[in-house]
């Protein structure tokens, strides 16, 4: 206002403001060291932003740029405002130094902001098929230009990248090799994200665009854009990131369905002159094994019994249940033998530490036990209980002495009362002494669920050539055709979102900033998962 006429344009004045607020934050800032020289520039704009302002100059004979009085252009009232407006507000700044800091704090988030704006821009502009093909050593695009029927491969590395490129259908599919693992989209800020080298070249691959303004999913240049990534836990760490990429800034992708992710897998077997078989994972192979080997296996006990086909394969579901409790709590008592002869026994029992003629005779049982699945240079075990120290259970190995303790902190733990409650389906498999036999020649004594469950995994590899791959690298072109790329034979998981809310809490909790809920979350459901290995 210019004697309270309104300047709908500005003038003189309001230039003498932007002027005095520029040059006094700038210096502020910089003489309280409160912007970090890597830092982006401020610029008048970020300090403007969102502030709102009513300025009132009273001048005689004002000066307008025409007959509406729109613009003040008096050159005589800039340095004036200029002026007052740097000394009050200046001293305003010294008396006040916290509210200081938070001033600059938001114009830093507004400089942070315009900048992520622009980068976006940038990569929206760059996403023309020149650039695209230009991009040094990275997408290999194919020739269709029908996203419907056009799909891209995210993989891992440059040498997965290869191979993968050598193997694709050049006609629809694109090859997208990312080096290394790409940055944490939940923690990062907006510009530090597009600031990825990966990132910026990911989103210009897909050609969508990226933020509120700039994205748009009907121009992604591919329907089925595919995550392939190694068989291993670094594959499943890229992939997750890679997830939180999308579920975090390209939600439409998912909605759309769009989204997937290869099933490549992690061995080849081979078994003398039949045809290889891919498998996906451990729990593939391990069931692969138990399907060739159960034909030819039975569970036997002293009294000639035989358990075989369906029965015998219930059996080894619920003994890979329990393997993994056995071999947890095997890790802290020290020997698996004795914690598998204690599960059968029934000695996990809570009530039995105090009651030291029942932990007693637990003790001598067990020892009983563990000499009957001993061979004859390994006997001699001895099993003592006291109330307040547990069992002990000792014996003399090649003239050194063995001692193995189960102690009430060990009875306590989850693994301990899981294999508790299984105790009834113990004793029925394992109570009197048995051996697992292969054909009419191989016969092996087991005394619990993961000596079964592992003597079937060893039987079931004889006579089996097992490669293990430790990345897609690993693959010469023609095998990760016949068993990733194929459309005809590749197993494709597409990735859906079923509950937006509890996705959105997965990935604050896993993926955020604040370890406490992440580390509640892990000691929560690692229990869960053992109950369910």
């Amino acid at each position: 206002f210019t004697n309270n006429i309104p300047q709908r344009d500005g003038g003189t004045h309001l230039a003498g403001f932007r002027g005095a607020l520029t040059r006094v934050i700038a210096k502020y800032a910089e003489e309280h060291k409160l912007i970090k020289k890597n830092d982006i520039k401020l610029t008048g704009e970020d300090m403007r932003e969102g502030l709102t302002c009513v300025l009132s100059v009273k001048v005689p004979d004002p000066k307008f740029s025409s007959q509406t009085k729109d613009k003040l252009v008096s050159s005589e009232v800039r340095p004036v405002v200029e002026s007052a407006i740097a000394e009050k507000l200046g001293t305003w700044l010294e008396e006040n130094p916290a509210d200081g800091k938070i001033i600059v704090g938001k114009i830093v988030e507004a400089a942070t902001a315009r900048e992520a704006a622009r980068k976006a821009r940038d990569l929206t502009r760059r996403k023309g098929i020149m650039d695209i093909s230009s991009l040094p050593g990275k997408l290999a695009d194919c020739q269709s230009k029908d996203p419907a029927e056009s799909e891209i491969f995210i993989v891992e590395g440059d040498s997965a990248g290869g191979s993968a490129k050598q193997a694709r259908a050049r006609h629809n599919q694109a090859i997208l090799p990312l080096r290394g693992k790409i940055l944490n989209t939940e923690r990062a800020r907006f510009d530090k994200m597009l600031a990825s080298q990966e990132i910026g070249t990911l989103i210009t691959a897909l050609g969508t665009g990226i933020g509120d303004d700039e994205f748009n999913i009907e121009k992604a240049r591919y329907h089925k854009i595919i995550i392939m990534t190694d068989a291993d836990v670094d594959g499943s760490h890229i992939r997750t990131l890679l997830l939180t990429f999308f579920f975090r800034y390209m939600p439409s992708v998912i909605e759309k369905g769009y989204l997937y992710i290869a099933q490549p897998p992690l061995f080849k077997v081979k078994r003398g002159n039949a045809g290889e078989l891919y498998l996906k994972d451990e729990r593939a192979l391990e069931d692969y094994l138990i399907d060739v080997t159960l034909s030819d296996i039975a569970l036997v006990d002293v009294k000639g019994g035989a358990r075989t086909g369906n029965d015998l394969r219930d059996i080894l579901a619920e003994a890979r249940k329990l393997r993994g409790p056995v071999d947890n709590l095997a890790q802290r008592v020290g020997n698996r033998a004795v914690v598998e002869q204690a599960a059968v026994a029934g000695a996990f029992d809570e009530k039995i530490f105090e009651d030291a003629k029942a932990g007693e005779q637990y003790a001598r049982n067990i020892a009983e036990r563990l000499d009957a699945s001993a061979s004859k240079k390994e006997k001699g075990w001895q099993g003592q209980f006291t109330v307040g120290g547990g069992y002990v259970f000792s014996r003399t190995l090649r003239s050194v002495n063995e001692t193995v303790r189960i102690t009430a902190d060990h009875i306590r733990s989850p693994d301990a009362r899981r294999l508790a409650r299984a105790v009834a389906w113990l004793q029925d498999v394992f109570a009197a002494p048995v051996a697992l036999r292969l054909g009419d020649k191989d016969t092996a004594a087991v005394g619990g669920p993961a000596a079964l469950y592992d003597k079937v995994q060893e039987f079931g590899r004889k006579g089996l050539n097992i490669q293990r791959y430790k990345g897609l690298g690993e693959m010469n072109p023609e095998q990760l055709w016949e068993t990733t790329l194929d459309p005809n034979v590749r197993t494709l998981l597409q990735v859906r979102v079923e509950d937006a809310v509890k996705a959105d809490d997965v990935f604050s909790t896993l993926m955020g900033d604040v370890v406490e809920p992440r580390r509640d979350f892990i000691q929560e459901n690692a229990l869960k998962a053992q109950l369910d290995a």
